[in-house]
């Protein structure tokens, strides 16, 4: 590619950030200027760690050769952090979820307009070519037409190995807000916009123990849903089953599956960017058997994960939509905050957001090397 690279500052040095700076480097259309955190000596520690550099919140939002602020915050501080660096001039791409509610994502969506200002949003891991194989197989009627599907992610509490799980347990935490935009931005991009939702939301457990680091035995109180069931009906006329659970010791479920009406097709889990496909091959006397399909499109191989920030890079160069969009993660924002208020209500609700299905990705690399 020829595209002037594209500046970026990290804003927040958690834990996400060392992939993201790890798989910066693969993509030349970037060009990492520094990073930031609340806590400067956690910035240094991770500046030095990756060789940029490290800078206060203020530095880095005035810095002019910055032209995307990469949010890696807490969920509650992603639209805070978020319209600073709107008000700063700068293109915002954000961890999940966009937003801890509607009303906020709102905010930030609407302050970038008028701004004129591009809003991304992960997860990217539905570029990878896992979820991009899956969508061209079905694009090609490879199962029909799609009518139904599941989507499971259920674990025990992050808790067991995260050393503070607090954020998890608040508002905007929770497996389906933490871990929801993965199934959910893969569904709507396999399958178009969701219209309506129904919910049932849980808590097993009042509380939680910290099982490691300086913090192990200390309790968190849980504040948000941590077993939530959801049925959503697509404007397609699909129907997906969906539950998301911190209170689950082990399953058997497969993470995503598309019934069409010709055959069935295993997704793999969409918190990765590769992982196996297989799709169901009918035989004789009304047996079925799994077919491994091969996963032909590039970024499989590896954790890719700031794929989403490239690809906004190059559309800002080339002036064309960006695929981890502002109108794709809002959707699934208002989808996941409908099916918690269903639960609390006890009613089906209505989608009011709708968003195009991304542009697939090329078979081939197109933005940089393709090994992570």
């Amino acid at each position: 590619m020829s595209e002037k690279p594209v500046g970026i500052g990290i804003i927040g040095c958690g834990n996400i950030s060392g992939a993201y700076l790890k798989a910066a480097p693969h993509f030349p259309i970037l060009a990492v200027r520094a990073c930031a955190d609340l806590n400067l000596e956690v910035a240094q520690a991770k500046a030095a760690e990756f060789g940029v550099a490290a800078r206060t919140i203020d530095q880095l939002l005035a810095d002019p050769d910055i032209e995307i602020v990469v949010n890696l915050t807490t969920p509650q501080a992603h639209v805070p952090v978020g319209l600073q660096a709107i008000a700063a001039g700068k293109h915002v791409h954000s961890e999940k979820p966009l937003a801890i509610s509607v009303a906020e994502g709102r905010k930030l969506l609407d302050a970038a307009t008028a701004k004129g200002l591009r809003v991304g949003c992960a997860p990217d891991t539905f570029l990878g070519a896992g979820q991009q194989t899956a969508r061209a197989l079905i694009d090609a009627g490879r199962i029909g037409r799609p009518v139904a599907g599941t989507a499971f992610m259920m674990v025990p509490g992050h808790e067991r190995w995260h050393p503070n799980p607090d954020f998890y347990y608040a508002k905007g935490g929770g497996p389906l807000f933490d871990m929801g935009p993965y199934y959910l931005t893969t569904l709507v991009n396999m399958l178009g916009p969701v219209a309506r939702v129904t919910g049932t939301v849980a808590a097993a457990y009042a509380e939680r123990r910290i099982a490691s680091g300086p913090r192990a035995g200390q309790v968190v109180p849980v504040g948000t849903p941590t077993h939530i069931t959801g049925t959503l009906a697509f404007a397609s006329g699909a129907v997906v089953t969906l539950v998301m659970s911190f209170d689950i010791p082990a399953h058997r479920h497969a993470p995503i599956e598309i019934y069409g009406e010709t055959a069935s097709l295993s997704v793999p889990d969409p918190n990765i960017f590769g992982g196996e496909l297989q799709i169901s091959v009918p035989l004789p006397e009304r047996k079925v058997e799994w077919q491994t399909e091969t996963t032909g499109h590039a970024y499989g191989d590896g954790n890719y994960r700031i794929i989403g920030v490239a690809d906004m890079a190059h559309a800002i160069r080339a002036g064309r939509p960006h695929r981890a969009s502002a109108e794709l993660a809002f959707h699934v924002l208002e989808v996941m905050e409908a099916v918690e208020r269903s639960g609390q209500e006890g009613r089906p609700i209505e989608i009011e957001s709708r968003c195009a299905r991304p542009e697939p990705m090329p078979v081939e690399p197109a933005f940089g090397r393709a090994a992570a």
